[in-house]
């Protein structure tokens, strides 16, 4: 079991290598994959909300996920200071005592 994000990191860099698809994966294409795989994603809730399949769910999820990871692997990112410093950055964008309970956009506070 992967006990860390690098580890994880490290397991779809080296699936992605045994396939020789790095040729594949420029930034775009994966940019372009995730904007695709998150489609299908949101495919799985497009006629009820309530009622969908958790399996097709995580599928999907799984996909975004993995070229989301992939991507920063062909950048030279690291993925948590990324989420870190953006989570840091909508701290003061949504200040708690405006963004509390509100889906306001923090222009509109």
């Amino acid at each position: 079991m992967m006990d860390s994000l690098e580890e994880l990191k490290a397991e779809i860099d080296a699936f992605a290598l045994e396939r020789d698809w790095g040729q594949f994966h420029t930034p775009a294409n994966l940019a372009k994959s995730i904007a695709i795989e998150s489609c299908e994603l949101l495919e799985c809730f497009q006629w009820n909300e309530d009622e969908y399949l958790l399996d097709d769910v995580k599928e999907e999820l799984a996909d975004v996920i993995n070229y989301c990871i992939r991507l920063a692997s062909v950048l030279d990112l690291d993925v948590r200071k990324i989420v870190l410093d953006k989570v840091e950055k909508n701290r003061i964008k949504y200040p708690v005592d405006k963004a509390k309970g509100s889906s306001k956009k923090y222009d509109r506070f």
